[in-house]
This record gives C-alpha cells, structure tokens and sequence, in this order.
C-alpha cells in the first residue's frame, strides 16, 4: 500500500494553523486514513471525523478538498458523537 502524499491549502497552512497552534498535521492525516465517519460536502469537499487518542480522545474533524489528499481545515469537533 503506497503511502498517500498529503498537500494543504494556504488557508490551513496560513489560517487554522496560526490560530489552532496546537493541531498537528499527523492528527489530521491519521484522521484521513482511519475515519470514523465520511462525509462529502455540497461543495466537493469531504470532512472526516476521528479520535486523537493524545488529546483526551477528542474529535478531530479535518476537511479536504475533493481530492481527499489536500487539507484546508480541522478543529475539534465538540458537537459530534458517534
């Protein structure tokens, strides 16, 4: 199994990371591997949900683009349950 090549937007790199400083990238491309749930958007962009096992197992919800390889937002996501 290759390993998939991950890219982000410059709002990811630019925005969320400069206001979440404490996401990680890792998080987002472990959420992107083993989501507990997939979702595509009206507008092509695909949002996944996972646990970060490091942060009190917290709900991390990334955002791709259609791709499903670029990154364009993720933050915790309180509202979501399983």
């Amino acid at each position: 199994n290759k390993a998939m090549k991950y890219s982000y937007t410059g709002y990811f790199e630019n925005e969320v990371l400069r206001k979440r400083d404490y996401l990680k990238k890792r998080w987002c491309i472990d959420v992107i591997n083993n989501p507990l749930k997939v979702e595509e958007q009206d507008n092509g962009r695909v949002r996944f949900w996972g646990v970060v096992k490091e942060v009190e197992g917290k709900f991390l919800r990334v955002v791709t683009l259609s791709d499903k390889t670029t990154i364009h937002n993720a933050f915790f996501d309180r509202g979501y349950k399983l």
